[in-house]
């Protein structure tokens, strides 16, 4: 048969972590120890509550049918009610909130819902990929915008300001910034919401690492006319340790939700209600319980981490924050990925070269801090005497 695959395919290419994913199990087949400090994937569990609901509402009868696309009102209010404690911002839970099977979900529906193909999409370098390939396979045209050191890894609005932006419908931000780690700043998202409002433009932003590290909560929904021109994302994923589980969310005014629930209702049969019941009893969880598995996990691994950038004689900001830890390489290697192939199949640790975040990333590396400290420990011996 001369079947050929659809034109898009040829737009992007196979996920890195997906393609190095097949190489680092076969390394592991031949019985060699690969210690993994690449994917953002919390090894910690999320609260027992969270888990003693999943398990107690799954027992259920009638539990086991499909479920709305539009997530449970008892979900729903808990999101609203998140927002409320945490951010201070209060969201109608009825009108404008909409559950997600995951951030990377919303990516797809928000693009549906907004972009005709031909458009323009502004999409920050570096930046998570899945701007980038979700949009070109929707069809739209993507326009980097650069995020430099020099200028904290924010964006520079007046440079934006001097270019076409004629047919651009959404601008992709993502702050706290992966894979940086550069701070969200009230500052950025108040010049966010009047650029979007000035130029007809949507922004969304991807919020998933305020609690990271992190003990300021800002979210861009703080911002006076916001819900009007902009939507975030928020995901469980990182904050609950409940990557696996797929449970985000997206804020935005109530007209738009209904535009993105027109297109998820086409595409999804809702989520398992007893995760559902579960994620919002997560998010209940106590100060005390973000600030152990948010902050002092990821504090102590940070330390670790940091030894290891020194060991590699790369450079590193020490005010940076999320489960991420960015930093330059040295002048002696041609990129990144020279380096993280080194340091694959001589020291067997695998760190994430910045390329596949943008062209801005390409003298970069990152390392995951979703790592145990006793592996950090190992692989940071293997660096400095391996």
């Amino acid at each position: 048969m001369k079947i050929k695959p659809a034109d898009r395919l040829s737009l992007v290419a196979e996920y890195y972590f997906s393609r190095k994913g097949k190489e680092i199990a076969k390394m592991q087949q031949e019985g060699i120890d690969v210690i993994s400090l690449a994917i953002g994937s919390p090894d910690q569990p999320p609260s027992k509550a969270a888990i003693e609901k999943l398990c107690k509402e799954a027992c259920k009868a009638d539990s086991h049918g499909y479920q709305p696309t539009r997530g449970i009102t008892e979900l729903r209010q808990a999101m609203a009610g998140f927002y409320k404690r945490w951010y201070g911002v209060t969201l109608d839970a009825e009108k404008e909130i909409q559950p997600l099977i995951g951030s990377k979900e919303g990516i797809l529906h928000v693009t549906l819902a907004f972009v005709n193909p031909g458009d323009k999409v502004l999409v920050p370098d570096p930046g998570y990929p899945t701007y980038t390939s979700l949009s070109r396979l929707l069809g739209a045209e993507v326009v980097k915008y650069d995020l430099k050191a020099e200028n904290g890894w924010q964006p520079d609005i007046e440079a934006l300001e001097k270019t076409d932006l004629s047919d651009v419908k959404l601008m992709w931000t993502n702050y706290p910034h992966m894979p940086t780690g550069a701070p969200a700043r009230r500052e950025t998202y108040e010049k966010l919401v009047d650029f979007a409002r000035r130029n007809n433009i949507v922004v969304v932003n991807d919020n998933p690492y305020s609690f990271i590290l992190s003990k300021e909560r800002l979210s861009i929904m703080q911002i006076d006319g916001a819900k009007d021109c902009c939507i975030e994302f928020n995901s469980m994923s990182k904050s609950h340790n409940m990557p696996g589980w797929r449970v985000g969310m997206l804020s935005t005014n109530a007209e738009w939700i209904q535009w993105i629930l027109k297109v998820k209702s086409n595409i999804d049969s809702g989520t398992f209600k007893p995760l559902q019941l579960a994620a919002a009893a997560a998010y209940d969880n106590s100060d005390s319980w973000h600030e152990e598995f948010n902050v002092n996990v990821y504090a102590r691994r940070r330390i670790i981490a940091e030894k290891i950038m020194n060991a590699l004689g790369c450079k590193y900001e020490k005010n940076s924050v999320g489960m991420f830890l960015w930093g330059r390489i040295p002048d002696e290697y041609n990129d990144a990925e020279e380096l993280t192939e080194q340091v694959l199949h001589n020291k067997h640790v695998f760190i994430t070269p910045g390329f596949i975040f943008g062209e801005n990333g390409r003298r970069y590396v990152r390392i995951s801090l979703c790592a145990s400290e006793k592996r950090f420990s190992e692989a940071l011996e293997r660096i400095e005497n391996g």
